[in-house]
């Protein structure tokens, strides 16, 4: 390149915008304060511009609307190829492919040289060819390194092309020797080389700070104006951006990092952020024992209610059990007095005696007959189940043709794919929809006027009473569907029978009860009478003989045993009865349902009679959280530039670090909302709006979907103020910082194309799982992607320090403490293996314990199969080893495996330094030296040797986790 003999000037102060290749890059003069007053123009002024019309002049600025944010910045244009032109935006370096619609006429107060200058590292050559992986990777090194940081540059000379040839440097770290280090470029000064530019020192510590976790590769930076197209992004530009590839030098293994020294006002720092995680940790677990403590009430009110229930059940057997002994006693009395009569008889007045007995106890059996009571019952029973029937509503057949209708126009937009057929089929939707409309109408109106939950209550009353009286036996073969007929032909044959034989029992002692009112005026010697003593003894015996006779045929008849034919007939009226009870239940149950139902879509169809749902909203929330972004970003630029300066303004800085604050906050507030608006839209397409993804693809719908609710795009690692959890990133980075008010950790994991869906697939599995049991696993907070780096960040809850293996290394949990922790774990496996999930990484590090009395199963590698997870050398308990014997024959992992790891991790628990081998069923494997819980012998051979393991459910009913001090 030739260059023009310029004497070096002083040091600049200025901000990378773009890099072109390892060794040139742009960026803006820090002193330069004409950004801002420029981007107020290009607001004010394009959005009313004429549209470029003729042909663009090279020279000539323009305005652009950038494709990614929709918004002005300024331009000159490089090509025109039919209606796309070539752009670079001057104040920025970076360049884009735009349609005419896209560009517009500036005003001569804006048509001045761009913001952005041209600058190369002086005496600098790219060792390789445009295209290259050494290419690429250079480039993407210098973006690590500058990209949206400021650089003091020394300016050495200015090429004819107007390129500034510098040496640049970030605090103390000289960049061309970084470069000339990694081998991206070579040095060719003129004359002898100027050893003193480039000393062999030990690297400074900004350089140290960049260094990533893969090889030597520092991670990717945010960009750091809120004005910066985001083209500049790198993996959506259209010219010469590429996708950043990783470096991998010399194949080496990653270096721990040491950190520097901390100066007294970081360590204060540090201090007052770690008395904030303490008092963050100390509110969480407030507010978990306050879910805890609200769950053990309602706990104890269904105990309660359940043990109302029971005693009022003992109460109803009591009361049977004392109608039947009083049947028994009866019975007993007159069989005694039966016996008794064959010794008394020689006398009148033991006759007499006799009888009066058998009246008395004929008279008690009148006043309790049980029998009569129980047909009684059932005759009741029948008379409601028959007359007061609710029958299915008139409109409900049609209603269910019409919901069939309705759903298969849904399904039928569901699975539209083009703008054309979607008119169509909306038409057809709504057609459909305005049919159910009215037809629900009727239904409403038909159910209104039946009384459906007074029947329901009724029924259940009956079926209970019922089911008191004659116990819960089912039929053993088909209920005769004339089963009531029989019964009632059946009890009318009784009745009448028990009628006539009480009859004459009634008249033969009337009759002696006659004979008695004589004898008493005959012997009443203060009257004078008719009544003769012939008359007294006339008939006397006659009279005798006959009472008795019917007192004791009307004792004999309703102290005798049912015949099992009438035994039959009862029982099958009551089996019949809580048959028709049941189906009536059914059907009122459905009909309910279904009132519910067409109540809520008659809502519904209120709520949108005006005009499908609108996006208005969501696009809103979106576009303050750009602004959000774009502020924060700036709002960091600022207080970087204020710490860097000579005479540090500490008020100032602190009052942009309160902004700051703020903003992160308000821009958290924003992503939540935008949430919200995200379920109630899946919402709407679940139930009536499947058009919506298509008809609104830039909301992008069906990515939220699929990520059931996981996948945040809005999120990005800039957002968050996040410092290195070194100490736990052994296997990857681990992030710590606060999100809306919690603190949280972010899980970084490398990422291309395919791993990523695999990634969004498995986390959403998990994420769907750990729903249906949240207080036992690890919850998702969010996931998402960087959008300047490969990487792929999950959010989880910040348990601090509370992993088992910590724990157990800190303060051993205690016996009962174990059998607490692992029921949890077994709970929280038995969730995942209810929907097919096996978790695959259950180990010490991957199960955290709260308070020593809870636990909770960790999340795991969503990058990685089950496979790969399962046989991962972390798969170790001290000296036990988790994997199952079946993996290592090459079985895939599957809930079994899952709970050879439970336990391997409860015999770790309990002896720490185990060392036999667990390999086959056929060895013996001595538990009982080792002094374990009785209970916990029986069920580790279950789960470690036997070839049949229990599943979580058994093992949760196992005597080890269900025993008396549990």
């Amino acid at each position: 390149m030739d260059q023009s003999g310029i004497k070096p000037e002083k040091m600049e102060l200025v901000v990378v915008t773009h890099i072109v290749d390892a060794i040139t890059f742009w960026a803006q003069n820090v002193t330069d304060k004409a950004n801002e007053k420029i981007d107020a123009m290009l607001s004010e002024k394009c959005p009313t511009a004429q549209i470029l019309m003729a042909r663009p002049s090279p020279q000539k600025v323009y305005g652009a609307r950038y494709s990614e944010d929709r918004c002005w910045y300024r331009c000159t244009v490089q090509q025109q190829s039919d209606d796309k032109y070539i752009i670079s935006y001057i104040d920025y370096g970076n360049m884009e492919i735009l349609s005419r619609s896209d560009l517009v006429e500036l005003p001569e107060d804006l048509q001045t040289p761009g913001l952005a200058k041209k600058y190369k590292f002086w005496g600098f050559h790219v060792l390789s060819e445009e295209e290259t992986p050494l290419y690429s990777q250079g480039r993407s090194f210098l973006h690590n390194i500058i990209h949206g940081k400021k650089l003091r540059v020394n300016k050495k000379s200015v090429c004819f092309d107007g390129t500034i040839l510098v040496q640049a440097f970030q605090g103390n770290l000289d960049i061309g020797e970084e470069l000339l280090k990694f081998k991206f470029a070579k040095l060719t000064l003129p004359g002898k080389r100027e050893t003193a530019l480039w000393p062999t020192s030990s690297p400074p510590r900004e350089l140290e700070t960049l260094v990533s976790s893969q090889g030597c590769m520092p991670k990717l930076r945010p960009i750091f104006s809120d004005q910066k197209p985001q083209i500049m992004k790198e993996q959506k530009t259209v010219i010469a951006l590429q996708p950043v590839v990783k470096l991998n030098i010399g194949q080496e293994r990653n270096e721990e990092v040491k950190p520097s020294k901390a100066d007294d006002q970081q360590n204060t720092q540090e201090t007052d952020k770690r008395l904030n995680d303490t008092n963050s940790e100390l509110q969480y677990t407030q507010r978990m024992r306050e879910v805890m403590k609200e769950k053990e009430m309602e706990i104890i009110k269904l105990k309660e209610e359940g043990k109302a229930l029971q005693q009022h059940s003992v109460l109803l057997g009591q009361q049977l059990e004392e109608a039947r002994l009083e049947l028994k006693a009866l019975k007993g009395s007159y069989v005694e007095i039966k016996k008794t009569e064959h010794n008394h008889l020689s006398t009148f007045a033991d006759k007499i005696t006799q009888l009066a007995k058998k009246a008395d106890s004929l008279s008690k059996l009148r006043d309790s007959n049980s029998c009569s009571r129980a047909e009684d019952h059932i005759l009741e029973a029948i008379t409601i189940i028959m007359n007061y029937r609710i029958s299915m509503p008139l409109n409900s057949q049609k209603l269910e043709v019409l919901w069939e209708n309705y759903n298969q126009t849904l399904e039928n937009l569901k699975a539209c794919q083009t703008m054309g057929e979607m008119e169509c089929l909306v038409n057809s939707r709504n057609e459909a929809r305005a049919a159910l409309s009215a037809s629900v109408d009727d239904f409403l109106q038909e159910v209104d006027e039946l009384p459906v939950n007074a029947r329901l209550e009724r029924l259940t009353e009956l079926g209970s009473s019922l089911t008191a009286l004659f116990g819960s036996v089912l039929p053993e073969e088909q209920v005769d569907e004339h089963s009531f007929e029989k019964f009632c032909e059946w009890s009318r044959e009784k009745h009448q029978k028990t009628k006539n034989v009480q009859k004459a029992t009634d008249e033969a002692l009337m009759a002696l009860s006659n004979w008695a009112a004589r004898l008493s005026k005959f012997f009443c010697l203060m009257e004078k009478t008719s009544v003769t003593g012939e008359d007294v003894a006339e008939g006397v015996c006659e009279i005798l003989m006959n009472a008795e006779a019917a007192v004791c045929e009307e004792l004999n008849t309703a102290l005798s045993e049912q015949k099992s034919q009438e035994r039959k007939i009862a029982f099958n009226a009551f089996h019949k009865a809580m048959q028709d009870i049941r189906k009536e239940q059914i059907l009122l149950e459905d009909t309910r349902q279904k009132y519910e139902l067409s109540t809520k879509f008659k809502q519904e169809v209120l709520q949108w009679q005006n005009g499908p749902p609108k996006l208005d909203e969501l696009f809103a929330v979106k576009k303050h959280i750009r602004g959000l972004r774009s502020q924060l970003r700036w709002k960091l630029v600022e207080v970087s530039c204020l710490e860097e300066a000579e005479d540090l303004d500490l008020p100032e800085i602190l009052k942009k670090k309160e902004e700051i604050t703020e903003t992160r906050n308000a821009l958290f507030r924003e992503i939540s909302h935008e949430k919200m608006e995200y379920l109630m839209l899946c919402d709407l397409v679940n139930k009536g709006f499947p058009e919506l993804p298509m008809i609104f693809p830039d909301a992008d719908i069906n990515s939220y979907k699929s990520s059931a609710g996981l996948l945040l795009k809005s999120l990005d690692r800039d957002m968050f103020d996040a410092e290195p959890m070194k100490e736990l990133s052994g296997r990857r980075p681990l992030l710590s910082t606060d999100f809306q008010g919690r603190k949280v950790v972010l899980k970084c994991y490398a990422v291309d194309e395919e791993s990523e869906d695999k990634m969004l697939k498995q986390a959403a599995q998990y994420h769907t799982a750990q729903q249906q049991n949240p207080s036992k696993a690890v919850p998702l907070i969010a996931l998402f992607c960087g959008k300047s780096d490969p990487l792929a960040y999950v959010m989880v809850p910040h348990y601090s320090n509370a992993s088992l293996r910590t724990i157990q290394k800190s303060s051993p949990l205690s016996s009962s403490e174990i059998k607490r922790v692992m029921r949890d774990v077994a709970l929280g496996l038995h969730g995942l293996h209810a929907v097919s999930v096996t978790h695959a990484s259950l180990h010490p590090n991957n199960v955290f314990v709260l308070g020593r009395e809870k636990g909770i199963v960790g999340d795991y590698d969503f990058t990685k199969t089950p496979e790969q997870r399962a046989t991962d050398s972390g798969m170790v308990a001290g000296s036990i080893s988790l994997v199952a014997p079946e993996l290592r024959k090459g079985h895939p992992p599957s809930p079994a495996t899952d709970m050879y790891a439970f336990g391997g991790i409860l015999l770790w628990l309990h002896v720490p330094d185990f060392n036999a081998t667990l390999e086959s069923e056929n060895q013996n494997v001595q538990f009982t030296g080792l002094h374990l819980d009785d209970n916990l012998q029986v069920l580790l051979p279950k789960l470690l040797i036997s070839s049949e393991r229990p599943s979580a459910p058994e093992t949760l009913k196992d005597a080890y986790l269900t025993s008396a001090d549990f």
